[in-house]
């Protein structure tokens, strides 16, 4: 299908800040999957996951290895989780492609909803780190939990890194910005798997995706250097409005 440049340039703008999201806290997906429900609504919506994933992979990875260089990440909870959620991942972008647009759509708006009152519930999370589990429970946590979310990002994809810092927070007891760089570990492998089972059926408009993944490298560029410089705090208060504008606005495209 043919995209027109205006639209290109929009989606690239969204990938920009969604990748300096990503890179912070997380849930790029959540500004950049409604981003391209809203500017291409005639596009079948596999194909708009396929596009999301592909634009997201190039940045996380970006942001995986930006992070790894000035932050200690807890390579066995990564190892372990990778592992899980790279199959679940392949799981739930398999049962995507068999899966229309109007439960997709509806999905969408749920996670987001659900996420941004989360985030508004918890604005200290991750401040100080305190583990919480031995080194079995651990590893049990990072594999079922790994697994899910992996799943839910291959099926649907928004707000995968704010809930694997989530889990990493709340449940292992890392401080966020060890869960941050740990988390993109993770979601570079979910995204890798999707982007495969997507790309095996059919479902990328790679040139769309090459454009948008382009700005989103350059978009976590420069949110994971601000992470690791500055901290998350003004970060989030961006995440919150801008979140809330696309709930907006998909709720009015989905029940319009």
């Amino acid at each position: 299908m043919e995209v027109g440049l205006e639209q290109v340039v929009l989606l690239c703008g969204f990938a920009f800040l969604a990748g300096g999201l990503d890179a912070v806290v997380g849930g790029g997906g959540l500004v950049q999957l409604p981003a391209l429900l809203v500017v291409l609504p005639q596009a079948p919506v596999v194909a708009l996951l396929g596009t999301n994933k592909l634009a997201s992979v190039v940045g996380t990875a970006s942001a995986a290895v930006t992070y790894s260089r000035r932050v200690a990440v807890d390579r066995r909870t990564a190892a372990w989780m990778t592992g899980a959620a790279f199959l679940g991942s392949a799981a739930g972008a398999l049962v995507a492609t068999q899966v229309g647009s109007d439960l997709l759509k509806p999905v969408v708006l749920v996670a987001l909803v659900a996420v941004l009152a989360y985030t508004l519930r918890r604005p200290s999370l991750g401040e100080v780190e305190l583990l919480r589990l031995r080194a079995r429970a651990q590893r049990g946590v990072a594999v079922g939990g790994g697994a899910l979310i992996g799943f839910y990002d291959g099926f649907l994809g928004p707000g995968t890194g704010s809930f694997l810092v989530f889990l990493l927070v709340g449940a292992v007891g890392l401080s966020f910005l060890h869960a941050s760089a740990t988390a993109k570990v993770v979601n570079t492998a979910t995204n890798l798997a999707a982007l495969a089972l997507f790309a095996y059926g059919g479902h990328v408009l790679w040139a769309l995706g090459a454009a948008m993944a382009t700005a989103n490298l350059a978009g976590s560029q420069v949110g994971s250097r601000l992470a690791i410089r500055r901290g998350s705090a003004w970060v989030r208060r961006v995440f919150v409005v801008v979140v809330s504008a696309l709930v907006l606005r998909l709720a009015y495209d989905v029940l319009g």
